[in-house]
């Protein structure tokens, strides 16, 4: 098995930014979801906001740009404006809707016949047989000196159904996962030890006993605390 793509989302519920290299942190991958959309009555995603997933994001040198534009500026906020709220950095552990790392794996992928960036992973693994993550909760993924826990299937919503380049809705891919994969596709994960991933990086499963000191973000409570 083999790091096949890693992504980070500089602001939640905006366009992923593929990485050849990533750095893990205890606080997931390093620069992931550092902005969000703020409405008037709290966070605004993609679950309402389906334009928000094709507006592009990525990582500048001072931080998350939208559009190509520095994500305080009045040129990234234009870009999300229409959607209904307004851009503000927050960095505390609620902005992930569960866990801090998103992991997928290329047979489970293509089992479900979905372009990966509907699932929206923070790593893709490579050389998977489809179904063979459905025994990896309670194990880690290895690469190198990293360690990321595997803690349980990730319950999927209707961002799926959304192209990430059109916008446009299509509920069958939901109802794929729901009578196909019982609804769960991809795994919530953390990181048990901090390090450089690359693309291309052996990887290897092992067991561990570890668990996360946190599980939950908003969407399950825990709203952020602005």
């Amino acid at each position: 098995m083999h790091v096949e793509s890693l992504w980070r989302y500089p602001v939640k519920s905006l366009g992923g930014e593929p990485l050849e290299t990533a750095t893990f942190t205890d606080d997931g991958v390093e620069g992931d979801r550092l902005v969000h959309v703020q409405g008037p009555r709290g966070v605004l995603t993609g679950r309402t906001r389906y334009g928000l997933l094709t507006i592009p994001a990525s990582t500048g040198p001072d931080g998350p740009l939208v559009g190509g534009h520095p994500w305080d500026s009045w040129e990234a906020h234009a870009l999300v404006l229409p959607h209904g709220g307004r851009l503000t950095r927050y960095t505390g552990p609620e902005r992930f809707d569960v866990l801090n790392v998103l992991v997928a794996t290329d047979g489970q992928v293509e089992a479900a016949g979905v372009d990966v960036r509907r699932l929206r992973p923070n790593i893709l693994i490579g050389g998977v047989e489809p179904g063979e993550e459905d025994g990896w909760p309670g194990h880690a993924l290895v690469i190198g000196d990293v360690v990321i826990g595997m803690f349980q299937k990730r319950a999927r919503c209707v961002v799926t159904t959304i192209d990430p380049d059109t916008g446009t809705q299509d509920l069958d891919v939901h109802r794929r996962i729901r009578h196909e994969f019982g609804g769960v596709l991809c795994l919530d994960s953390w990181v048990i030890r901090p390090g450089l991933v690359n693309v291309g990086d052996p990887v290897e499963v092992v067991p561990t006993d570890e668990l996360p000191d946190r599980i939950g973000g908003w969407i399950v409570g825990r709203p952020y605390a602005v």
